[in-house]
């Protein structure tokens, strides 16, 4: 046995073997010329109307994935997956064989042609006695030789019931769940129209799309631990992004009144079922506003994404063990303060308390509470342990303590409060945003709050990005800015339950390799 076969399967040495007869056939198994589709299984099953139309569907040619075969001997009925369905095929000997070489029908399409192959036919479409649309093929085509046999799939009356559900063969090997597995291609589809539409919306309104670095020399407009790399030629350390927001500010600065950003970010943390180290965020900043407006705004362009994604503003959600619920995003949303939410949801109301009362809250509560922390920290985690849950309709927190939010104008009318608002919705966080802080004194201020968190051990504390400073001091107009989880929207507006099912390639451990 040689090195390249000594780890296959029988059935994938079975596969290379059947390559190696083709070829010494004379096929190529792997053409590169072009095939010359005209349709799709999907417009063949809903315009095909029998004898009303058949002249239009005389001379059809389609390719796809075969994905199963019924064995008639001198005629085969055939399954093919194209990239928007499956239809089925009628293929007999006397049909693509000509004279006495029945060798295409009887070697190539009986023994070497296996479910998986990428194959090509021409025919006629015609309706089977039990009703079926099906092609009649006239013409075969081998296009991509499979050497891996897919998982089997169960189906019956057009629907899966022994579907591939190993979320460690999902994630890693998604080229073949997409393949196998009905309807996660049509999980990826929606996520394309919700982010379709929300560009729409945008450039609608005048924004203007952007691109912003990724490798940072400073990692800045979040607090997150970041993925640290190095510039050879430079001979410094770069840091991955953790957010785009500081250097979309910089354009504010520059003289441009919204910008955009659907930005890939990386955070050096956990993963589970809602955080994956590598995500996508939506932010825009837009000069002249503030936070009230910018609620506004995102309404109105949830509410838009919704039905662009379901044809409605009602989604259904629920974990496999729990009913499903129903989510409105129609406007307006629900509005509660911070402390309020706290309030509503434990009873202590904490707007007037120092540190030590916070801690001392957080035991009572039996919630962790780090010595490393500060009151914005503290605040955050009482929030999060006891309140985010709760939030199941779209709902916004606002009006946040002032040590939770370096980056946010102070609150014009609330003393040690900003002027901050995060958008909950089925118990998760989807959007955050500011009446952005463009005091360039004050923030450097709490940027060096942030430093001093920093040299406590808080690995997650902001960097002072002093070019950032410098831009401000040129000034920045009154601005208001956003951030929404693109990745959890999709969850919600596709009814996911994990963030690995939203993502195409999600993070995974290093896959374990054979000697």
């Amino acid at each position: 046995m040689t090195n390249m076969t000594q780890h296959l399967s029988e059935q994938e040495i079975i596969r290379r073997e059947k390559l190696t007869e083709l070829t010494n056939m004379g096929i190529d198994a792997y053409p590169a010329a072009l095939y010359p589709v005209n349709t799709t299984s999907v417009y063949i099953k809903e315009n095909y109307k029998g004898e009303e139309n058949k002249a239009d569907f005389a001379d059809v040619c389609i390719a796809g994935r075969i994905m199963s075969v019924r064995d008639m001997g001198k005629a085969n009925f055939a399954v093919l997956q194209d990239s928007v369905g499956k239809i089925q095929f009628y293929i007999k000997q006397d049909d693509i064989c000509t004279g006495e070489d029945k060798s295409l029908y009887q070697t190539v399409w009986k023994k070497l042609v296996d479910i998986g192959d990428i194959v090509g036919v021409k025919g006629y479409v015609f309706t089977t006695k039990t009703g079926e649309t099906s092609i009649h093929v006239k013409e075969f085509s081998i296009l991509t030789k499979s050497l891996r046999p897919l998982p089997i799939v169960k189906e019956k009356d057009g629907e899966a019931f022994d579907e591939v559900t190993d979320p460690e063969f999902r994630y890693r090997q998604r080229y073949a769940d997409l393949i196998v597995n009905p309807g996660v291609k049509e999980t990826f589809i929606k996520r394309t129209k919700m982010v379709n539409a929300i560009r729409e919306f945008l450039n609608e309104r005048g924004a203007l799309e952007v691109d912003t670095p990724v490798l940072q020399s400073i990692p800045g407009g979040a607090a997150a631990r970041p993925f640290i790399t190095h510039h050879n030629a430079l001979d410094v350390p770069m840091y991955m992004r953790i957010a785009n927001e500081l250097y979309l500010k910089r354009l504010i600065v520059g003289g441009f009144e919204w910008v955009y950003e659907f930005s890939r970010n990386f955070r050096n943390e956990g993963m589970d079922r809602t955080h994956n180290p590598e995500f996508t965020v939506l932010e825009f900043y837009v000069a002249y506003k503030d936070y009230e407006w910018m609620m506004d705004t995102t309404e109105q362009m949830l509410e838009k994404a919704a039905i662009a994604t379901n044809g409605t503003t009602k989604v259904m959600v629920g974990d496999p063990s729990a009913p499903l619920r129903t989510i409105d995003f129609k406007a307006p949303y629900k509005r509660i303060t911070m402390y309020d939410a706290i309030k509503e949801n434990t009873g202590f109301d904490i707007s007037e308390m120092d540190e030590a009362g916070i801690r001392n809250v957080c035991r009572e509560l039996n919630i962790h509470a780090d010595e490393k922390w500060g009151k914005g920290k503290l605040i955050d985690e009482i929030f999060g342990s006891k309140c985010e849950a709760n939030y199941i309709q779209p709902t916004f927190i606002t009006d946040y303590p002032v040590e939770m939010s370096p980056l946010t104008k102070k609150h014009r009318s609330k003393p040690g409060l900003v002027e901050r608002f995060e958008l909950m919705c089925n118990g998760k966080e989807i959007a955050n945003a500011y009446s952005e802080l463009n005091d360039p004194i004050e923030q450097r201020e709490r940027f060096e709050e942030q430093t001093k968190l920093m040299e406590r051990g808080d690995d997650e504390a902001m960097f002072i990005d002093h070019d950032f400073l410098r831009a401000l001091e040129y000034g920045m107009p009154p601005t208001s800015g956003i951030g929404f989880g693109i990745d959890r929207i999709a969850m919600l507006l596709t009814n996911q339950h994990s963030i690995q099912d939203v993502l195409f390639f999600p993070m995974m451990r290093p896959e374990k390799t054979e000697e």
